[in-house]
């Protein structure tokens, strides 16, 4: 099985550095990745050059110019560069946790999407932290974590060793199973059935609805966020807009109530020469 990493970005260069160094130091190394730029200034190519040069890395850059919000088409640009049988979707301000990879490779099934979780650091916690702490897999230990102020009450549960008891807690989370595009991997041939990612939508859902539309394809949802676990680093959110996401509700609702499976603007209806890939 050969597994492709998509990340999403877009300006925020600090964020993308560490997340990258985090995927240089994954105890499984064979995988693609590919970040997927929704249009970033220079300074984003530059990290990911820089990233490249010093370590075993070799992200495919996958960008195209800023006319916007246009994340669904960047990631089906993305998919369509990717070499991998299996997808594995997160974003440029998750730090995987060092066996986030692996756990994804040995847990994946046929007709199954996996759901992993993620922990939210607060603002200063997220700016403190330093890329040897990335390195040294310690950003992700719950007493390096509380040692810096951090309470993470419940949610602690989520950086247990992801044998044993981390199974347990996701057979027993009551959370629903659902494709977050911060954590989450599938098939490749199912995103292809799917046609992709909805090009209609704007932020706000458009990670369930292919996961909406996976399910209306057969596909099962496998929780395991107790076992495939990454870091959300602090932003702020200025493109929340009130209007785009009441439409996109609207589109997840005709999902579910027609039993769609397939994007009507996705993979299959990409300009192909309109991106770049480097």
């Amino acid at each position: 099985m050969r597994i492709s990493v998509i990340l999403t970005t877009y300006n925020q260069p600090e964020a993308l550095e560490k997340v990258l160094w985090g995927y240089a130091h994954q105890t499984r190394s064979d995988f693609q990745l590919l970040v997927a730029d929704d249009g970033s200034g220079p300074e984003t190519a530059e990290v990911i050059a820089r990233v490249r040069a010093a370590t075993s890395l070799r992200p495919v850059h996958v960008w195209h110019e800023d006319r916007g919000f246009r994340k669904c088409e960047i990631l089906n640009r993305a998919i369509l560069a990717a070499d991998g049988d299996y997808l594995l979707f997160s974003d440029g301000d998750c730090i995987p946790r060092r066996d986030m990879v692996q756990v994804h490779a040995e847990l994946a099934e046929p007709g199954r999407f996996l759901s992993g979780g993620c922990l939210r650091l607060p603002a200063e916690l997220s700016e403190r932290l330093s890329l040897e702490d990335i390195r040294s897999g310690r950003f992700a230990e719950l007493g390096w974590l509380r040692a810096r102020g951090w309470r993470p009450g419940h949610r602690a549960l989520r950086l247990v060793p992801w044998t044993g008891a981390a199974a347990l807690f996701d057979r027993l989370t009551p959370t629903r199973t659902q494709f977050g595009g911060h954590n989450a991997s599938t098939w490749r041939s199912a995103v292809e059935a799917a046609n992709g990612f909805e090009c209609e939508m704007g932020y706000g859902g458009l990670d369930r609805a292919l996961g909406y539309r996976l399910r209306n394809l057969g596909l099962r949802g496998k929780q395991v966020r107790h076992r495939a676990i990454c870091v959300h680093l602090h932003h702020e959110r200025p493109y929340r807009n009130a209007e785009t996401i009441r439409r996109n509700r609207e589109i997840l609702a005709r999902i579910l109530r027609e039993g769609e499976t397939r994007a009507r603007i996705g993979l299959a209806e990409l300009d192909r020469t309109a991106a770049e890939a480097v």
